[in-house]
């Protein structure tokens, strides 16, 4: 086996969009959400654009992008050489390779690969978390504490590396917790406009408890707040809208 595809934990093997997309992931530790699902939906990427995807992780953001918009292509940057390996196998596993490349980095210290590029769109699920409000005694699963946890990087280190990648008016999209919607915009303002904000509700009855966000580099017009996504109904089953997202793959218009 390629070295490159070696990583040391136990995976399960799963699939999305009707079994169309066979996703490979640990079986214990940071396992694919709703919400990597959500990030790759909300991208309104074209046939023939650039798009980068900081913190890949097992790659399954890209790999869905990808599989609704066939002829864009998808670099992705992971510090977890673990995970990186995972990716790349769920690339070849899609038949995918020919248009998605995963690349070992730091989102702090962007690799040459990715600095010399500047790509229509970045995306990036970021760690939820900072380090003073975590808890880590309570979770000692190293992959899953990289992926939810700020550490020596934090929010604003994020936002700033997805602008610097991007084109001028190129389109940055990340899903984030609702109740730092705050911190987001602070650091999303300090590079582009056109913010939309697209709040992600568990059922009609409950608080918002994630945000979509999108914005354009360079760009000034203002922001504008969407009536968002409830993911469930009274009854428990997901809504329409979110059913054509997870079992078609389908994108959200934000």
């Amino acid at each position: 086996m390629n070295q490159n595809l070696i990583y040391s934990f136990e995976v399960t093997d799963d699939y999305l969009f009707d079994g169309n997309i066979h996703l490979r992931q640990p079986k214990i530790g940071y396992r694919v959400s709703i919400d990597t699902i959500l990030l790759a939906a909300a991208v309104p990427a074209k046939n023939n654009e650039m798009i980068l995807d900081l913190g890949s992780g097992t790659g399954a953001s890209a790999i869905c992008l990808h599989y609704r918009v066939r002829n864009c292509r998808v670099v992705g940057l992971e510090n977890d050489p673990n995970m990186l390996a995972l990716a790349r196998e769920n690339v070849l596993l899609n038949e995918f390779e020919k248009k998605i490349t995963f690349i070992e980095g730091t989102v702090i210290d962007l690799p040459k690969q990715i600095g010399k590029e500047l790509f229509d769109h970045v995306i990036s699920n970021p760690p939820y978390l900072n380090r003073e409000r975590a808890d880590l005694r309570k979770n000692s699963n190293s992959q899953r504490n990289n992926a939810n946890v700020e550490n020596d990087v934090d929010l604003s280190s994020w936002i700033k590396s997805m602008s610097v990648s991007l084109k001028p008016k190129g389109r940055l999209t990340l899903i984030h917790r609702a109740d730092r919607l705050d911190e987001v915009l602070q650091e999303v303002r300090l590079y582009a406009g056109e913010i939309k904000v697209y709040p992600i509700w568990p059922k009609s009855s409950l608080k918002a408890n994630r945000v979509l966000i999108t914005a354009r580099k360079n760009v000034a017009t203002p922001l504008s707040i969407s009536s968002g996504l409830v993911i469930h109904t009274k009854e428990g089953k997901y809504t329409r809208v979110v059913k054509s997202v997870l079992e078609k793959g389908e994108a959200l218009s934000i």
